[in-house]
């Protein structure tokens, strides 16, 4: 079956190069790489997860701290 699909630029380049590497049609690639997919053994990337650390404090006594120019005078005495 013919479909036309709207790729990026540098995944298109790199999908022919691939497929041009291992002696393979485009086609074929893009085939192997949905079955791959859809059979779920297609590389994935687990969640992104950002871990921050709070902890309490203070702004410096006498500093607004909606001050840029104030805070950095702060961190340059520091």
């Amino acid at each position: 079956m013919k479909t036309t699909l709207n790729l990026n630029d540098q995944v298109l380049r790199q999908a022919k190069q691939r497929a041009a590497r291992d002696g393979i049609t485009l086609t074929r690639f893009v085939e192997d790489a949905l079955r791959a997919r859809l059979a779920g053994t297609g590389r994935r990337r687990s969640p992104f997860r950002l871990q921050l650390e709070t902890v309490t404090g203070d702004a410096p006594p006498n500093v607004d701290i909606d001050d840029q120019n104030a805070l950095y005078a702060v961190i340059d005495r520091s």
